[in-house]
């Protein structure tokens, strides 16, 4: 069920926000050099990387670690790239993750494929079962500032409790995040 769900909800926000994406797309083209998209390694289900992709928000030498690793993040972001990250427009090519199956549009966020503490702790508590998400429940309750124990225990409170109504609830609270800009730091 929650497959049919993500697959047919994908399809029609892609055909929803194709002119935005466009959009976004030429944006990123005309204000930095490099390709429009960023394709990330990411673990996914049962630990298995893939190939995630978002808008580029970072110049195209930017060390592959977490934004929060990085000494001054805002020197690489590109022209548009604060924009796109606080509007989490950069977030929108993730809908052919989804599309694919490779995420669902709620679960634990997909760690970068070098964030071994992240992804030990996760497997530990069970999480790594799980389906990455566009959103999930530690992104609407502190997002990119909290510590991983932290992230990772709401993550295994999702994996207790999830359901259909208990991710119609996340998706909403994520809806309510992103239209106040809450919880982003670059």
């Amino acid at each position: 069920m929650k497959r049919l769900f993500d697959f047919v909800l994908t399809l029609l926000l892609m055909v929803l926000f194709l002119v935005p994406m466009l959009l976004v797309a030429l944006a990123v083209k005309l204000t930095s050099t490099g390709p429009v998209l960023y394709w990330s390694d990411r673990v996914g289900r049962h630990n298995l990387i893939f190939r995630m992709p978002k808008f580029r928000t970072m110049r195209t030498d930017t060390p592959p670690v977490a934004t929060h690793l990085l000494t001054d993040p805002d020197r690489f972001l590109t022209p548009i790239g604060k924009f796109l990250r606080k509007s989490s427009l950069d977030e929108l090519p993730q809908l052919y993750s989804i599309l694919k199956g490779d995420m669902s549009f709620v679960g634990p966020r997909p760690a970068l494929f070098n964030q071994d503490d992240l992804v030990a702790l996760r497997t530990e508590k069970g999480v790594h079962t799980l389906t990455p998400g566009l959103t999930g429940w530690a992104q609407i309750n502190g997002r990119d500032e909290l510590p991983i124990p932290v992230k990772v225990d709401y993550d295994a409170y999702y994996l207790a409790n999830r359901g259909f109504f208990f991710d119609l609830r996340i998706m909403m609270l994520t809806f309510l995040k992103v239209v106040r800009r809450e919880g982003v730091q670059h």
